[in-house]
């Protein structure tokens, strides 16, 4: 109790409380870019189903792993060599990561572009393979995700209870978020490609840092908060120009 006592009123915790909430929501848009594409694959009556149960796998893992973080800590220790670049288990973890959403985000602009792709990647021969195949897919970049911002978190407190209400709080804003961002995403067909490049992009910076090239995340996301305001311009030039064009008239109308 006194320990919480002390924490309460101590202004750095405050402070490192304050931006672990903001690096935990800025990491989780990029997991919740994914499952929005993700879930938007399904049956829709599944889809709102779909992103509550990967968001609330993405707390219960990140929970569990705060339990071992001194288990998560040691995944830094190198494991071999390659080329002179000691690799770690973290460092294999995003590599792999990267390499799923690339491998993933290429499929699906594949998918977009191609007018005979053939049978969808995510729907299996019945809803219920599709679905178990989703949330997999969802699990599995919440652990890349998980870990990465786990070990971030470390870095910036070594206070446990501070990293679960950042965790809580940024995992909630995630909740919230997940409906309406799907949505909008499904009504703007061009958001779908301008989000697999995201996710492009982020997949070759988790495999960039897990080579040890460090990519300051301050210009991914300047990159990402630029591409998006383009399209958002694009987006509405494009409503200007239905407004102004004029109606077309029917076939029963004389001319």
């Amino acid at each position: 109790m006194d320990y919480l006592a002390t924490l309460i009123v101590d202004p750095a915790v405050w402070a490192a409380l304050v931006a672990l909430i903001t690096m935990e929501v800025v990491l989780g848009i990029d997991n919740l870019i994914f499952i929005s594409i993700i879930t938007n694959k399904l049956p829709e009556a599944q889809r709102s189903k779909g992103r509550r149960i990967g968001i609330g796998l993405a707390l219960i893992l990140r929970l569990a792993l705060l339990g071992t973080v001194a288990f998560i800590v040691q995944l830094t220790t190198p494991l071999f060599e390659i080329f002179g670049r000691g690799l770690s288990w973290r460092d294999l973890i995003l590599i792999a990561g990267g390499l799923f959403l690339v491998w993933k985000a290429t499929s699906e602009i594949h998918h977009n572009v191609d007018a005979d792709h053939g049978p969808d990647m995510v729907e299996g021969r019945s809803a219920a393979l599709g679905f178990g195949s989703a949330i997999f897919q969802i699990l599995l970049l919440d652990m890349v995700f998980s870990i990465d911002s786990i070990i971030t978190a470390v870095g910036m407190t070594e206070h446990i209870p501070v990293m679960v209400v950042a965790v809580v709080v940024a995992v909630l804003a995630m909740l919230l978020a997940a409906d309406p961002l799907a949505k909008f995403i499904h009504d703007n067909p061009t958001i779908v490609m301008l989000a697999l490049g995201f996710l492009l992009l982020i997949g070759t910076t988790l495999i960039a840092e897990g080579f040890g090239a460090h990519v300051p995340k301050g210009y991914i996301y300047a990159a990402m908060a630029f591409s998006a305001l383009v399209e958002g311009l694009n987006m509405l030039s494009r409503r200007a120009r239905r407004k102004r064009a004029p109606e077309v008239p029917s076939s029963g109308e004389g001319i």
